[in-house]
């Protein structure tokens, strides 16, 4: 990156099915979930699957299921985390071109952080696997604010620990929740899609790939140089 070119203030990384293929290992856990629960997964499950929290995701399934006890969304929430987890620490590779963007960013000086909707345990269990060494700022799990995502408070956190206006920071996001998060925020925000389709808006540009990302692109993202009209997504 040249000194003429835009810099973003910080790059905001989502970590499940952006860095690390770790959405699948999601669906999975929460498809062994929902069948000991009496319900199988499918399609039309995956809008409260895909990018969500885990406390959204268990009160879906106790919906699905018709469990009635006050306690059975936190039951499920602590059998998803744990069954999450178990996944995680199994092994979680990263996304193509995750490494590569990561070490342009830091030999080029610009600072990133790492802006989970996953809890506390997942996010540490992946920063000290499959991210071990990347030198983020910091790291925000689910636990470090009083709304996760889709909300805008975790992106907001975010920038304002760099000292950063929202807008002045790129977002990269892979779901639905999480780009509306990062745009709720301010943010510009950078979709590279995993399993959901992400719907087109002024604030978001499109990549098919982190193979794609460099850090001269997302400097682009933030100064509006890159955004595609709404409707295009290409």
């Amino acid at each position: 990156m040249s000194p003429a070119e835009p810099r973003p203030a910080a790059v905001l990384f989502d970590m499940d099915g952006t860095l690390v293929d770790t959405e699948i290992l999601w669906w999975q856990a929460a498809e062994e979930v929902a069948a000991g629960l009496g319900h199988g997964l499918g399609d039309a499950d995956a809008p409260e699957v895909v990018g969500r929290a885990v406390e959204d995701t268990a009160a879906h399934l106790v919906r699905m299921t018709g469990a009635a006890d006050p306690q059975s969304a936190a039951r499920v929430a602590a059998e998803l985390t744990a069954t999450f987890f178990a996944k995680v620490a199994a092994g979680a590779p990263l996304r193509p071109g995750a490494r590569r963007l990561l070490s342009a960013l830091e030999a080029d000086g610009v600072p990133f952080a790492l802006v989970s909707a996953s809890p506390r345990v997942v996010v540490d269990a992946v920063a000290g696997g499959a991210l071990a060494g990347v030198p983020f700022a910091f790291t925000l799990s689910a636990d470090d604010t009083v709304r996760t995502k889709p909300h805008p408070d975790p992106y907001r956190a975010a920038a304002e620990r760099f000292g950063a206006l929202p807008g002045d920071c790129v977002a990269v996001e892979d779901s639905p929740d999480g780009s509306a998060s990062a745009e709720a925020a301010g943010c510009a925000v950078l979709v590279v899609p995993s399993l959901l389709p992400v719907a087109p808006s002024a604030r978001r540009v499109f990549a098919g790939s982190l193979e794609e990302v460099d850090p001269a692109m997302l400097g682009r993202c933030v100064s509006g140089a890159l955004r595609a009209p709404v409707g295009e997504s290409g």
